[in-house]
């Protein structure tokens, strides 16, 4: 039994690694996984859901599953999509329309029936091991292995390692969960495995960081740098910022100060060419701060100007907003450097790193740290003209006045808005920005979500979450048979859907709180995973006869944490924000998860129920996408009635439980 218990723990680590490793090896590589992250999330929790299901049957298909990893990843090499480069142009960022490879609606299909392929194989190996116990050991052994699978990949995610070293790690578990005898398939997928991953690993001027594949190219004469897959920006000497990139030197031209800024804070500071402007312009101190820790290092290693070795410029890897929180500092100007990650928040299906920076409340927070006679500039490649627009309204609801806008290129909507709160701080040889009646609203902390214009779901994901969910339903009847099977666990479905909601309100939350890095994305995922450990020994220890107390705390605990505003925590010093967070974040988990555990005990078939559970934290993933129309308080309130489904849908089964 002790060897049984080790290897459901091995495959659980096994089946969260995978799942992570394909989220960052797909959207390394498919350019279009920029915008869509969570639909490799939503394949692995189909995939896994239809292996749950696919546990009684007589075909074991878990051998297969590195095979089918394998062919997952080396279609991925073999089909990148990247954006397109004109070859006689700087590639910084969008030069040329369009991506290279498949189209988008063939490619994304495909990676979806890919993931939910190899996490189906893998799951089954977890169904498998996971009804050789009581469904609650059972379950606690899975989120142990997840724990491990967490800390493991967030070690890695510390140490920038390549993708040969995530590779190696699951080559040496699929090995030892086949021993004695591996099947000769296996070897053989192992190794293509491991040889794509490694010819990816050692490309020449190719790193890992965190977040991002950062490559370095020589083109038109140029350092360009890309991450994955897109051009980003480029490492250029002073003179060629001179003569090409006015917008670097527009906001001290427009600076009314008798003398240069003395003190200037960089948000975005990417490799450096927004401080080697400022530096060139004689200001006094630069605070420079850049969330990827590789973008930064490369800044400090290859920039021809060497800006971050200068004494007067000191370096933060962290994320703008939470630096923004945790200073006292007041600076002269307070410059958002196109702070565009092109990458979504993992786990997320719609905020990126940046999203938190485009509020309402973070220009608010940028004008509270300007001096008296302080100027705030933002400048960026606006893709579409209405995020200009949006933002310049931000701008103004908070300076008070129609910020300065500079339109200085070709590329998109390239434009630089400086504004002030004090008159006469700003002499603008630019225009005034005037709002015209289409101008979208600001977005704000609750629904940060800057680049869709209107607060509707875009027709594009709405059709592609329809399909997804056909595609699920075909897939689950045709591979698990009838579905009628889970029709008396339907309470544990609508648990999924509810949970999946919670879990994407607590990584949204924390990343306001507390930054959008991969550290804090990973400390959410890790203590989301110990509270459910938590309450699952709560519920091995202790019987509750009358669930529906459980079930009115736990409606409490979601009340509170929609009470709650976010900007409340936010005026917390660190600590006590800290503990608050936890509280009101964590709560409601434990709650769902004592409810979840003491339903899950009594279950005749483990592997159904908990397939039943996964299938509904996939239709969770959909509805995350509703925090676009109703926020992330907004969604509180959709978990709460999905519990209230669970509450119904199981009433006959908490009746039976209470008479026993």
């Amino acid at each position: 039994m002790g060897s049984d218990r080790f290897r459901l723990v091995l495959l659980s680590f096994l089946m969260l690694f995978v799942e992570l490793v394909l989220i960052r090896w797909a959207g390394s590589n498919i350019v279009f996984l920029s915008y869509f992250s969570n639909f490799v999330l939503l394949g692995s929790f189909l995939g896994i859901g239809i292996g749950f299901l696919r546990a009684n049957k007589k075909k074991d298909l878990f051998p297969y599953a590195v095979v089918g990893l394998a062919v997952a990843v080396g279609f991925v090499w073999l089909f990148p999509a990247r954006v397109k480069i004109n070859p006689t142009e700087i590639p910084r960022y969008f030069k040329s329309p369009g991506a290279t490879g498949l189209p988008i609606w063939i490619i994304l299909p495909l990676i979806f029936l890919a993931v939910a392929v190899v996490m189906a194989m893998i799951g089954e190996g977890v169904g498998r091991a996971f009804k050789k116990f009581e469904p609650l050991e059972a379950y606690r052994l899975d989120i142990l292995g997840s724990l491990a699978g967490i800390a493991v990949f967030s070690i890695m995610s510390f140490m920038s390692a390549r993708p040969l070293v995530w590779g190696v790690v699951v080559a040496v578990v699929f090995l030892w969960l086949a021993l004695p005898r591996p099947r000769w398939f296996q070897w053989v997928a192992i190794l293509a495995l491991l040889v794509v991953l490694g010819m990816q690993s050692f490309q020449a001027n190719v790193f890992w960081s965190p977040y991002y594949k950062i490559e370095v190219h020589e083109i038109a004469g140029f350092t360009s740098v890309f991450i994955n897959g897109r051009p980003h920006q480029a490492l250029l000497t002073n003179q060629d910022l001179y003569s090409g990139s006015p917008q670097y030197w527009l906001p001290y031209r427009d600076w009314a100060g008798a003398a240069p800024p003395q003190d200037v804070l960089i948000v975005g500071a990417g490799t450096g060419i927004d401080s080697q402007a400022a530096l060139s312009e004689d200001v006094g101190h630069v605070d420079a701060v850049e969330i990827d820790p590789g973008i930064y290092r490369l800044g400090l290693t290859s920039n021809p100007e060497h800006p971050f070795s200068d004494p007067r410029v000191t370096g933060y890897v962290t994320d703008g907003r939470a630096f923004l929180e945790n200073t006292d500092k007041k600076y002269d100007m307070v410059i958002f450097a196109v702070p565009d990650s092109l990458t979504l928040l993992a786990g997320n299906g719609n905020v990126r790193l940046e999203s938190y920076l485009f509020t309402t409340e973070a220009i608010q927070q940028a004008e509270d740290h300007l001096k008296p006679g302080g100027v705030f500039v933002m400048h960026n490649y606006f893709r579409e003209g209405f995020v200009e627009d949006r933002l310049a309204a931000t701008v103004k609801e908070v300076f008070g006045t129609d910020p300065c806008l500079h339109s200085v290129g070709a590329i998109g909507h390239e434009a630089v808005m400086l504004d002030s709160a004090t008159a006469g701080a700003i002499a603008c040889t630019g225009a005034i920005w005037q709002p015209s009646a289409t101008t979208p609203k600001p977005v704000g902390d609750d629904r940060p979500f800057p680049y869709i214009e209107r607060a509707v779901i875009p027709a594009f994901y709405l059709l592609s979450l329809a399909a997804m969910l056909l595609v699920s339903f075909v897939a689950v009847r045709l591979t698990a048979g009838p579905l009628t099977q889970m029709r008396r666990y339907a309470d544990l479905f609508f648990m999924g859907a509810a949970f999946l909601l919670l879990e994407t309100k607590n990584v949204a939350q924390f990343a306001l709180w507390f930054g959008t890095t991969w550290f804090v994305n990973a400390l959410v995922f890790g203590g989301i995973l110990l509270t459910v450990l938590a309450a699952v020994e709560v519920a091995r220890r202790v019987e509750l006869k009358r669930p529906g107390p459980l079930y009115s705390s736990l409606f409490v605990a979601l009340a509170v944490a929609w009470a709650v505003p976010a900007e409340w925590l936010l005026a917390l010093p660190f600590p006590v924000r800290l503990v608050a967070a936890v509280l009101i974040a964590f709560a409601p988990v434990f709650l769902a998860n004592l409810v979840f555990a003491q339903r899950f005990k009594d279950v005749g078939a483990s592997t159904v129920a908990f397939a039943a559970n996964l299938l509904g934290a996939m239709v969770g993933g959909m509805l995350e996408y509703g925090a676009i129309m109703v926020g992330y308080r907004g969604l509180t309130i959709v978990a709460a009635a999905l519990y209230g489904l669970a509450w119904l849908a199981g009433s006959k089964h908490l009746s039976s439980t209470a008479a026993a």
